[in-house]
């Protein structure tokens, strides 16, 4: 098992492997396993990258983000600026339904509400915004419009855990009921946790998904 201080010197690393993220600007701490990113960026689509990028090292349990957006001048938009461009984003997002999507801009700070019936439709909403000039940060409040019932979810949930092939999934439990998916267990890496989570979210019938896996690497 790595000690916080190799942890410290991988996330490092990942971010300057990283060609969007200015790791210059970004300091590393890591505590039991738990790493947090502070300093400044630039955008918040490099903010977003940061966080992947620590995800993505072996052996980090979480991530804690005391990132701070400062637009750079020639970066700045009015938030009806941001509305427009937001909404027109979100129109030429095939994934995204038409007309599903409302946009809230409040300095800067885009929120986006609604129905949707997956969460691959959330997740490609938010997508669409966060690189977005001017955009320094994004609150998905989109819902998930409730389904008819599905017969046997946690089969097919743990059937397509089985296809993804990691041991992780061997160590993880599926609980469902109404339409709410619990997961628990442990995995041995925070990618692959966020990969059982998304794994669940594409089961027909779920609204709603409760993540207690632990990584335990």
């Amino acid at each position: 098992m790595k000690t916080d201080r190799q942890l410290q010197q991988d996330v490092i690393e990942e971010l300057r492997w990283d060609a969007s993220i200015q790791s210059a600007h970004i300091g590393v701490e890591v505590r039991d396993g738990v790493v947090t990113l502070s300093g400044q960026v630039d955008s918040y689509a490099e903010k977003f990258a940061a966080a992947d990028a620590a995800k993505r090292v072996a052996g980090v349990k979480g991530v804690a983000m005391d990132l701070e957006v400062r637009l750079p001048g020639s970066s700045k938009r009015t938030d009806s600026d941001i509305a427009k461009a937001a909404v027109t984003a979100l129109e030429w997002n095939v994934s995204v339904p038409m007309g599903a999507v409302q946009v809230k801009v409040d300095d800067g700070f885009v929120t986006l509400t609604g129905e949707v019936d997956w969460e691959y439709q959330r997740d490609a909403a938010a997508s669409s915004v966060r690189p977005l000039l001017g955009v320094k940060g994004v609150n998905n409040a989109l819902t998930l419009r409730p389904h008819a019932a599905v017969k046997d979810v946690k089969g097919k949930i743990e059937a397509a855990l089985q296809r993804l092939a990691h041991e992780d999934t061997k160590d993880v439990t599926v609980a469902v009921k109404d339409g709410t998916v619990t997961l628990s267990g442990t995995a041995h890496s925070y990618l692959e946790r966020d990969t059982i989570e998304a794994a669940a979210w594409n089961a027909p019938g779920v609204h709603q998904v409760v993540d207690r896996i632990i990584v335990a690497p």
